[in-house]
């Protein structure tokens, strides 16, 4: 018999607005299979980590984790390189990766597509060797993700994005950055540089792929305050890719380079100091990944496999 352990984020709005017991009941009924022996948990901080940490060694066949996309990236680490599934709740802020596999926003209809989701071998970026399953980003971005933390306990969702936005482009500043990709550099004056684990190339902030192998880099030069608006407006409808002063790049492997020695990085939601440069790499299939069978990304697979 298989067997999936399910871990809820205690301080998930959806947790703390519903109580605790009646989520976990409420996930262990959806999620329950004949062939399937679930768990569910509902813990916080490290206990959060440990029981994901934990899974693999103690049998699990398949983690999901119902938290923000800090948490789930932490999980990704962990389960990337081994025969673990990994399936997502979208009970954080943002919930990316939810989004992006179509996941629903509301619980009963994200646990309907996820009973029904296929395991998918997914690609997992790293940022100077540590894993990553979505986008990693600097300057605006990291400056972006620092004031959503700022903000997001006393604002609506809306509401403190804009202030995030406003508090991003007061704090961004232009930097002088090389982009290193197969031993060749461009260096660019730039307020903001955005890594993804393939390109977000679909409507939406949607990736049509999530096995491509590739990483992507989008840089924005720097070209003044009202330049920065108008790309964060850009950002937030994902239509900025094609725009002047965006550079785009793709490869395997890439690494950027500046003239300071560290800096604000936002990888996955979560802000840390990093060490410049900082090293970027794709590893091709390292994640299982469960993705609802009406996913975009099924769609280019099918796609490509009559092509």
């Amino acid at each position: 018999m298989q067997r999936m352990r399910v871990v809820l984020n205690a301080k998930a709005g959806t947790v703390r607005d519903l109580g605790p017991e009646r989520v976990r009941r409420t996930v262990d009924g959806a999620l329950a299979r004949h062939d399937l022996d679930v768990e569910v948990v509902v813990e916080e901080g490290e206990a959060l980590a440990r029981a994901i940490a934990s899974a693999p060694r103690e049998g699990y066949d398949t983690v999901v984790v119902g938290a923000g996309d800090g948490t789930v990236s932490y999980a990704a680490s962990v389960l990337a390189n081994t025969e673990v599934t990994l399936g997502v709740l979208p009970l954080g802020t943002m919930n990316l990766l939810a989004y992006d596999i179509g996941l629903p926003r509301d619980l009963p209809g994200a646990l309907a597509a996820l009973h029904d989701a296929r395991p998918m071998r997914v690609d997992v970026g790293t940022l100077n060797g540590r894993p990553f399953h979505g986008v990693s980003g600097v300057g605006f971005f990291s400056q972006m993700a620092l004031a959503r933390e700022q903000v997001r306990e006393r604002q609506g969702r809306v509401v403190g994005w804009f202030l995030a936005l406003g508090k991003a482009l007061m704090r961004s500043g232009r930097f002088s950055l090389e982009v290193e990709v197969a031993g060749a550099r461009e260096p660019i004056e730039a307020y903001a540089a955005l890594v993804t684990v393939n390109p977000f190339d679909a409507p939406g902030w949607h990736r049509s792929r999530l096995d491509g192998g590739l990483l992507e880099v989008l840089v924005a030069e720097e070209r003044g305050t009202l330049a920065r608006l108008k790309t964060g407006a850009e950002v937030l409808v994902n239509a900025w890719r094609d725009k002047p002063g965006i550079h785009a790049f793709t490869a395997q492997r890439v690494t950027i380079h500046a003239r300071r020695r560290r800096a604000w990085v936002a990888t996955d939601g979560e802000v840390e100091r990093e060490t410049l440069p900082l090293r970027y790499a794709i590893a091709p299939g390292a994640l299982k990944l469960l993705v609802p069978r009406d996913a975009i990304q099924w769609r280019t697979r099918q796609s490509e496999d009559v092509t």
